[in-house]
């Protein structure tokens, strides 16, 4: 049976970036540099990996809810189905400012969400002119696109999960002001110090984020 490690290798979770765009914050974790591509250190990821999985059984002992990130087209789909797996709130297209700084002003959006819907289902939109309900269609799917993976989160998540928290920065820094811990699987260009649970690996390559998340929502499980 393969181990953690060999798995990581398969997956190529040690595949960093170019040694020009490095991070400094990211040398001690990084093994080494072929063909000027930084390779991370597999044993620093699994000793990381089991920090950020400890963490995520705790919060699940106390049925804490856990917020999902990641908006590029390679983490997308992993971010999904890790979130959906385990019933968590999740954004995939864009971090609207104010999930966590103004969540009142969000709820409102989400409950205008969840009202066009509902209308919907009803046939209550039927008495609108077919021009009005083309736009009502328009805001609903713009809602749903935004807000639909946030429908059922009611309160601030007890953590947030994030793929590249470089490129999910406004995410990271939102949870910095309220004080929601970050568990952040990162490539080479991050800064180390954006997570409390960093998890240095290949966050551009979808078996490998999938792997990394695979094993986080199985701590989550195994609680």
């Amino acid at each position: 049976m393969d181990t953690i490690l060999d798995e990581m290798f398969k997956a190529g979770v040690h595949f960093g970036y170019s040694r020009s765009s490095r991070h400094p914050s990211m040398k001690p974790v990084i093994y080494g540099t072929k063909n000027r591509v930084d390779i991370i250190n597999l044993e620093m990821t699994v000793e990381h990996l089991a920090k950020a999985k400890e963490t995520l059984r705790g919060l699940a002992a106390g049925g804490k809810k856990v917020l999902f990130v990641g908006t590029k087209s390679e983490s997308k789909v992993a971010v999904r189905a890790a979130a959906d797996a385990l019933n968590m709130p999740y954004v995939v297209e864009r971090w609207v400012g104010g999930i966590f700084t103004n969540f009142p002003e969000i709820k409102k959006r989400i409950a205008r969400m969840k009202e066009l819907a509902s209308k919907k289902e009803k046939g209550e939109l039927d008495v609108y002119t077919k021009k009005e309900r083309l736009i009502l269609q328009w805001e609903e799917d713009r809602l749903i696109k935004l807000f639909g993976g946030l429908a059922d989160m009611t309160e601030k998540p007890a953590a947030l999960v994030v793929v590249d928290p470089k490129k999910e920065k406004n995410a990271i820094a939102e949870a910095k002001k309220v004080g929601v811990p970050v568990i952040a699987l990162m490539n080479t260009d991050c800064d180390y110090t954006d997570a409390n649970y960093p998890i240095p690996g290949n966050d551009s390559s979808t078996k490998s984020i999938e792997l990394v998340l695979n094993q986080l929502v199985s701590a989550y499980r195994n609680k």
